[in-house]
């Protein structure tokens, strides 16, 4: 695995949890008691948290990048067959 590779496997894999995490906690301003903003859509998020969601995104995409390179290091996956 080059470090080109190792760079796209870690994205792929951070723009997947980062999807799959981002929904996590997240209440309409419709649901929340003060929106905070005049003339707001009802459906948007009132507090998205993104920065926290962006470092644990980060932090799990990195468990599982470097289980990939492991995996892809010790010969058990093979690309070049």
């Amino acid at each position: 695995m080059n470090p080109a590779g190792a760079v796209v496997i870690f994205i792929v894999w951070w723009w997947v949890v980062f999807l799959a995490v981002l929904p996590m906690n997240v209440k309409g301003r419709w649901e929340a008691p003060d929106d905070g903003v005049e003339g707001a859509d009802p459906g948007a998020p009132a507090d998205p948290r993104l920065k926290q969601k962006a470092w644990l995104a980060t932090k799990i995409a990195f468990v599982l990048w470097a289980i990939t390179a492991v995996i892809i290091l010790s010969g058990v996956i093979n690309f070049r067959d």
